[in-house]
């Protein structure tokens, strides 16, 4: 299947490049190294519009298409912005904007979508607990209505962005009983009485973004931020974590291309017995390899994406090939281009290293690899 870009999303990813290298690439480095969030970075993106990318222009957003959503996030990755960055773009534009975008009601988004298109406030999606990760449907956060509110009360783990955010979408379940079926959504601000962050957690990699629990105390939420209905939340949340498995995996993307194009250049550059190492078979198998997964990956990505501008919301079996394919296969690819810069590639100064510390989470993140493989074989045994 081949992708068709249109001139207008060509021009546009290679203005994000251009962007990007100009602007974030030269911030991004010291923030890894220190593993510090920038919002200088975070500023420079609101004003380039990347925080509204999805956003619809009567809220103030760009109103892009899927496919050009994963276009931005690759050009970010493919120009060298750290991981860290652009995965708390990720979260802020596609699993929170997007899904109040998808599901809220008209003064909901008239309420949040504004603010988070132009990034003066930063949002999250809050699904992950400390006893069910892959298993999300056992989550043990639980919702009760009381009059004109309902009350939270349970945590939340591994929450992107929830240090420095001002609107969560977090999961809770109104009867336990029902499992799935009685999730539900909630749109949280962090002023509301009973919702509080713990401490950012030190990551392997994408040091730059801030990841911690968040805890529900009694958490006393409007009942009008009920999202998308009473019961509603286990599709929401798949819809979410859709997103995950296709744009939020394109800044991943970027950065492979980014660290292929210097290891051909590397290979050029380092000598050894008299010669550049690229003369080596096994130093050119190395970098074929990269690009072939370069392709395999795209077609992955932007099959997923296309699906989903066509309207089809929840593909599973798509989504699970995607995710576990990119993941492990750019894990791999990363490790090789490290292998390709020997000592160096263990150094921090070459960006093979943070290129492999952040691939990680890409088998991870969103559901891990082998729960992949478990959603695939299911659709395949039915």
């Amino acid at each position: 299947m081949e992708f068709n870009y249109s001139d207008e999303q060509k021009m546009f990813r290679d203005t994000v490049y251009r962007f990007a290298r100009k602007e974030l690439v030269p911030l991004s480095e010291e923030s890894d190294l220190k593993g510090e969030f920038n919002f200088e970075i975070w500023r420079k993106m609101g004003e380039m519009g990347l925080l509204g990318i999805s956003v619809p222009e009567k809220y103030g957003g760009q109103g892009a298409d899927i496919i050009t959503c994963c276009l931005a996030g690759e050009a970010l990755g493919h120009a060298g912005v750290d991981g860290g960055h652009t995965l708390a773009w990720s979260a802020h534009i596609y699993l929170c904007a997007a899904t109040i975008n998808q599901h809220g009601t008209e003064e909901q988004k008239q309420k949040y979508l504004p603010k988070l298109a132009t990034g003066e406030w930063i949002g999250c999606m809050g699904l992950t607990e400390p006893g069910c990760g892959s298993d999300a449907a056992a989550l043990a956060t639980t919702a009760v209505k009381k009059g004109d509110k309902y009350i939270l009360n349970g945590s939340k783990t591994f929450i992107t962005n929830a240090p420095l955010a001002q609107v969560f979408v977090i999961f809770a379940t109104l009867d336990k009983t029902k499992k799935h079926k009685g999730i539900t959504a909630f749109i949280v601000e962090k002023d509301y009485p009973g919702i509080s962050t713990g401490n950012p957690m030190h990551k392997m990699g994408y040091r730059s973004s801030k990841t911690s629990e968040v805890f529900m105390e009694n958490c006393e939420v409007p009942a009008e931020n009920c999202l998308g209905g009473e019961g509603a939340g286990w599709p929401i949340a798949l819809g979410g974590v859709e997103w995950d498995r296709c744009t939020v995996l394109a800044p991943g993307l970027g950065t492979t291309m980014f660290m292929l194009e210097n290891c051909a250049r590397y290979a050029n550059e380092r000598y050894a017995f008299g010669r550049p190492i690229g003369e080596f078979q096994s130093i050119q198998n190395r970098i074929a390899d990269m690009r072939v997964y370069e392709e395999a990956a795209k077609l992955c990505i932007y099959r997923v994406a296309a699906s989903k501008d066509k309207g089809i919301n929840l593909n599973p079996l798509l989504a699970s090939v995607n995710k576990m394919y990119v993941g492990d296969k750019g894990f791999e690819m990363c490790s090789a281009g490290v292998d390709l810069y020997g000592g160096y590639g263990y150094i921090h100064e070459y960006p093979v290293e943070r290129a492999l510390r952040d691939a990680k989470l890409m088998q991870l993140g969103g559901g891990t690899s082998d729960i992949m493989r478990m959603i695939v074989a299911r659709f395949l045994m039915m």
